[in-house]
């Protein structure tokens, strides 16, 4: 009940909540994506890179999100081009950008007048509780982009995700959605790295991924399930956070994935005991 009492009584803690419930759906939409279409490792690259926009913005005292917004959609169309064009290797060019981000971010925040290493760690492994109402507005309207975009463009979006040739066979423009995509994920990132972290946020938008998938296969039931997941993990890595005086973002994180081992425990149970009826029979 103290949790409950709070977040009616403090804003900090109301906008963590919603914040909770926006990069749920967000990261689970995204993430399915992501997933599916085996980007994981570019997300990666692009969150870290963003970490490079985001000292610079620091350093001048600019808005850290925005400059970590240009530096996350410049490496994400710098990526795609590259892979789209052949020029270097999709791997190395991640890697390239992985850790030139993270150095020129390190390189800014550690030059700015007044430095302390806790200017790195709220971004590095996110604190929700600094979340402003900037922030809860911009997530909102990005949820509402996405789960429109899910609407109307799923089917294309799914056949580029899952096969590419006949995605081009078909007429639809892979290049155009590719780029979109691409944008938008990183967009997604940099909006959700206050309540994540750039280190441990690829974790939330993977895991609720993983966990759905293990108890649908087709691709319109795991966005919502992914949503669902991500969304109750976060509430209740806050909730957790609340009691336990822990960070948010790790306490998030300890919660998927103790609910990805409870729902692979029930689905093998589950496959056991129908073999065992089956042979029963």
């Amino acid at each position: 009940m103290d949790f409950l009492a709070d977040i009616q009584q403090y804003q900090f803690l109301s906008n963590a909540l919603i914040a909770c419930i926006l990069s749920g759906i967000t990261c689970g939409i995204i993430g399915t994506y992501i997933v599916a279409k085996r980007m994981v490792f570019l997300c990666g690259g692009i969150t870290h890179a963003s970490f490079g926009g985001l000292g610079i913005a620091l350093y001048l005292n600019a808005n850290p999100i925005l400059g970590a917004t240009i530096f996350a959609i410049l490496s994400a169309l710098g990526i795609e081009w590259s892979n789209s064009r052949s020029k270097i290797r999709p791997d190395s060019a991640i890697g390239m950008v992985w850790g030139v981000g993270m150095a020129i971010g390190a390189l800014f925040i550690s030059l700015r007048p007044g430095y302390t290493s806790g200017d790195m760690a709220n971004f590095l492994f996110g604190n929700i509780l600094t979340v402003t109402d900037g922030d809860i507005i911009a997530l909102a309207a990005l949820a509402i982009v996405l789960i429109v975009g899910a609407l109307l463009w799923h089917r294309q979006i799914m056949f580029v995700a899952f096969d590419r040739n006949f995605a081009e066979v078909s007429g639809i423009s892979v290049k155009l959605i590719n780029y979109a995509m691409a944008v938008v994920t990183a967009i997604t990132i940099v909006f959700s790295i206050r309540t994540m972290g750039i280190v441990l946020l690829i974790s939330l938008l993977t895991m609720p991924v993983v966990s759905a998938n293990i108890l649908f296969k087709d691709y319109k039931r795991i966005i919502p399930a992914s949503v669902l997941i991500a969304i109750l993990a976060s509430i209740a890595g806050l909730w957790f956070s609340y009691h336990t005086d822990a960070p948010s973002g790790p306490a998030i994180i300890f919660i998927l994935t103790l609910a990805f081992l409870t729902i692979k425990l029930l689905s093998l149970s589950v496959k056991r005991l129908k073999r065992t009826k089956t042979k029963a029979a």
